[in-house]
């Protein structure tokens, strides 16, 4: 479960990161320069890494946590492993 902290804190990320989506859009229509716009989807790219960070590790600290404390943690576990994995390409 997202606390409120973490909560404000990736929606106000995902936000910006909106606006960026628009601004590359605005980008494409307008003919700008390719590599400008590859460069501000690579930005993009990290900024939703950079969201998909800050849940990741709220994940850990409460349900992998949780899960853990009460004898159910492998499931977890495995279910984080392969998130990570898909997360890093791996």
């Amino acid at each position: 479960m997202i606390d409120e902290t973490v909560k404000k804190a990736a929606l106000s990320r995902l936000s910006k990161i909106e606006g960026q989506i628009r601004g590359i859009g605005k980008m494409v229509e307008s003919e700008k320069y390719c590599i400008d716009i590859v460069n501000q989807i690579t930005a993009a790219e990290k900024a939703l890494n950079g969201v998909a960070k800050i849940i990741m590790k709220r994940h850990v600290e409460s349900c992998v946590t949780h899960a853990i404390e009460k004898g159910q943690g492998q499931e977890k576990i495995d279910e984080l492993i392969n998130t990570v994995f898909k997360f890093t390409g791996r």
